[in-house]
């Protein structure tokens, strides 16, 4: 699987590294991702999500459903 939230779709972001010397090499920045099991109530079913810790704190905010909902429609989820 990869390294893509998906609840929000958050991905691997490329940028440089930059020496003393002011020269640059390219390098990859890693999203914070999870790997979570939520329960939900409607379905009556547990699902494992692989999620950022910034839908993370999204979903106890919004709740689970909202987060499930709005993830489908943006495409990120199935």
């Amino acid at each position: 699987m990869s390294r893509v939230c998906q609840l929000t779709g958050k991905s691997v972001m490329v940028g440089n590294n930059v020496s003393h010397s002011n020269r640059k090499t390219k390098r990859k920045f890693y999203p914070n991702l999870i790997t979570k099991k939520f329960f939900l109530p409607e379905e009556e079913r547990i699902i494992t999500l692989k999620i950022s810790t910034s839908a993370l704190r999204t979903i106890n905010k919004k709740g689970i459903s909202a987060c499930l909902k709005e993830a489908r429609e943006k495409g990120y989820l199935k």
